[in-house]
């Protein structure tokens, strides 16, 4: 995923500010925190997780995800959004 793609997209960029305010959460405070419909955040987190960005743990059927801080990129991307923030 391009950085670029990353930035440009509020809502993605909504899921990593929760991601990374909580720690991990499921799909359905991500929903509820965001104000995107269920689809949409399905569809964003897909993304995310595939250019290792979020990563997803399951237990039984609950989806729990959390930011990758394990990837140098999510870590930039941090660091990023708390400057940001003080903006």
């Amino acid at each position: 995923m391009k950085i670029e793609d990353l930035l440009t997209s509020k809502g993605k960029m909504k899921i990593l500010k929760i991601l990374f305010k909580n720690g991990q959460a499921n799909i359905s405070r991500i929903v509820r925190e965001t104000g995107l419909n269920h689809k949409r955040v399905e569809k964003h987190l897909e993304e995310l997780k595939t250019a290792n960005i979020v990563i997803e743990r399951r237990y039984g059927k609950l989806r729990i995800y959390e930011a990758n801080l394990d990837n140098p990129q999510t870590l930039k991307l941090k660091k990023l959004l708390e400057t940001l923030e003080t903006l």
